[in-house]
């Protein structure tokens, strides 16, 4: 690894394992977008939050939806607001410049500072939302047309893009972004995820859960596999309800906390406890 950024160690409150380290510090040392993918709940969003913990930098989140066009990363122009102005005689309706709104892309581009920049759930957005970004993220730069005035990146942002793979991205983008995809925790490591969100975790309810959750990621039957932050949320608040640990797989208490489909519940109530 000599030569490559390791900048990025984790944080206290994110545990990562090699594979997803190497590839945060390689994105940043080749200065490209990092693509990371994995099912809900597997803590893609919190990595942008630990990487900027770790490095000290300010975080820009821009939130994808289905209605996201590229546009609105880069500036808005508010004519509505200047019309109006203009029937009520405000002063400097003439300049254009206050009208225009940047984006999270346009913020990230005018920072004084390097920041790390979140683009969450790109595939929410339209097929074409991904190549509408190719010139952006590769120059670093976009052109305002009302103002004939280019952003220029002051500093390169660190841009992580997180994907639920709900639809296929496009090759021409996918051949800018330093790929990694989170595989979900081996017990051994979701029991090191567990410990650092519940650090008095007792060992018998942590055990016991962790068996039953498992059992029921297993199941071929069940159509929304229980996540990460769902398990620790039901080992809590097993804890918070004083469960026994042997209850747990007899009774299933609060199991809609993992399980949140009526035709899973059925399917994980008949084959639990076979």
């Amino acid at each position: 690894m000599d030569g490559i950024n390791q900048g990025f160690n984790g944080t206290n409150e994110y545990v990562a394992d090699e594979k997803l380290l190497n590839a945060v510090n390689v994105a940043i040392t080749l200065e490209k977008p990092l693509l990371i993918k994995g099912e809900p709940g597997t803590g893609k969003t919190m990595l942008a939050e630990a990487v900027a913990k770790s490095l000290g930098k300010k975080l820009i989140i821009w939130n994808i939806k289905s209605t996201t066009k590229a546009q609105d990363g880069l500036y808005m122009y508010d004519t509505i607001q200047r019309l109006y102005d203009g029937q009520f005689g405000e002063e400097g309706v003439d300049d254009i410049a206050r009208y225009i709104k940047l984006g999270k892309l346009g913020e990230a581009f005018e920072s004084e500072e390097q920041v790390i920049l979140l683009i969450d759930e790109i595939d929410k957005a339209d097929l074409e939302f991904p190549n509408d970004l190719l010139w952006e993220l590769d120059q670093m730069e976009f052109y305002i047309h009302e103002t004939k005035r280019t952003v220029k990146a002051k500093h390169r942002p660190i841009v992580i893009i997180t994907s639920n793979a709900e639809k296929e991205l496009p090759d021409a983008f996918l051949r800018r972004c330093i790929f990694h995809y989170i595989d979900f925790p081996e017990p051994e490591l979701m029991e090191e995820i567990v410990k650092v969100h519940l650090p008095n975790v007792d060992e018998n309810v942590l055990k016991n859960a962790f068996e039953v959750f498992y059992d029921i990621r297993a199941m071929r039957d069940v159509r929304k596999k229980p996540s990460t932050s769902e398990l620790i949320d039901w080992i809590n608040v097993l804890q918070i309800g004083g469960i026994p640990a042997d209850e747990i797989r007899q009774k299933l208490p609060f199991v809609g906390v993992i399980v949140k489909k009526d035709e899973d519940l059925t399917t994980v109530r008949q084959k639990i406890n076979l």
